[in-house]
């Protein structure tokens, strides 16, 4: 009885003295990985993985502590510069799904806003080491735009998704936020400088201007303007000239003049440019009825 309680003891400090082992292994290996992550880096951030490391103490660890204080507030300073050239906000959030030695993946959750538009996505990189090379792909892509018409961006968005072409999406929400940016400006200009003939039904930032004279009730010319984007990422700012007049009126005007406004508008375009065409019409219907 004795000799076998004696073998099972024995049998049970094996066990213990060989985790006692693989701990030691273990934390030997992440103290190599320590000292090799600081190898590879140079300066400042050197010294601050020494000083994680617990390698940097005293007055050198306050002096690494100061340095990285200043990297953090110019990279601060850089990243609003980059802000402010791109016209995009974002703030990411990460977590790790599966980490081992030759592969990690992480979902990523990004948010961000460009001018009036704001944005959500999220989606899965995955990381693996083949043949000391490191090779990054994106699956899973799901993105979401907070816009009140989606129209312009649905058949974009679901090639985006398709394709995982981060740069495209962000390329071609700044294009598109752009060509709206020139719209409201457009528009805005002309009813400051219109009052009278120019309306915004919708706000600056809708897609119609409304052009209509005092002292002819019920005679309105309507400008579109559209922004489009194709599933590729182009994006084509759309103007079209659509007329509304009671029946009356359609009466003492030959149908030729009423129908070929649309065509003359489209002319002027190709001639003038959008402003110029635009300010033309204005023109046109602010001139009196008795001249």
């Amino acid at each position: 009885m004795m000799e076998k309680m004696s073998e099972e003891n024995i049998e049970e400090v094996r066990v213990l003295e060989a985790q006692i082992e693989q701990l030691q292994a273990e934390v030997e290996d992440l103290q190599d990985n320590h000292k090799d992550i600081s190898f590879n880096f140079r300066g400042h951030m050197q010294d601050a993985m020494s000083y994680i490391c617990g390698q940097k103490h005293g007055a050198e660890k306050e002096k690494v502590l100061s340095r990285l204080k200043e990297e953090v507030e110019e990279m601060e300073e850089d990243l609003k510069l980059q802000t402010r050239m791109n016209g995009i906000s974002l703030k990411s959030c990460t977590k790790t799904l599966k980490k081992s030695e030759k592969k990690l993946v992480q979902q990523l959750c990004v948010s961000g806003v460009c001018s009036d538009l704001v944005f959500q996505m999220e989606f899965l990189l995955s990381a693996v080491k083949k043949d000391e090379q490191l090779k990054k792909t994106i699956s899973d892509l799901n993105v979401v735009i907070d816009a009140s018409d989606l129209q312009p961006f649905s058949s974009f968005l679901s090639g985006v998704e398709d394709s995982r072409d981060l740069m495209l999406f962000f390329r071609t929400l700044r294009t598109f936020s752009d060509r709206c940016k020139d719209r409201r400006r457009t528009f805005q200009h002309f009813q400051e400088k219109y009052p009278s003939v120019v309306s915004l039904p919708a706000g600056s930032g809708s897609e119609v201007m409304t052009l209509n004279h005092p002292e002819l009730p019920g005679c309105v010319l309507i400008l579109h303007w559209s922004v489009e984007v194709c599933r590729e990422g182009g994006v084509t700012p759309r103007m079209e000239l659509l007329t509304k007049i009671p029946e009356k009126a359609l009466k003492l005007f030959p149908s030729q003049v009423v129908g070929g406004a649309a065509e003359a508008f489209q002319s002027l375009l190709r001639v003038l440019g959008p402003e110029a065409a635009i300010e033309a019409v204005i023109m046109a219907v602010s001139l009196s009825p008795d001249t």
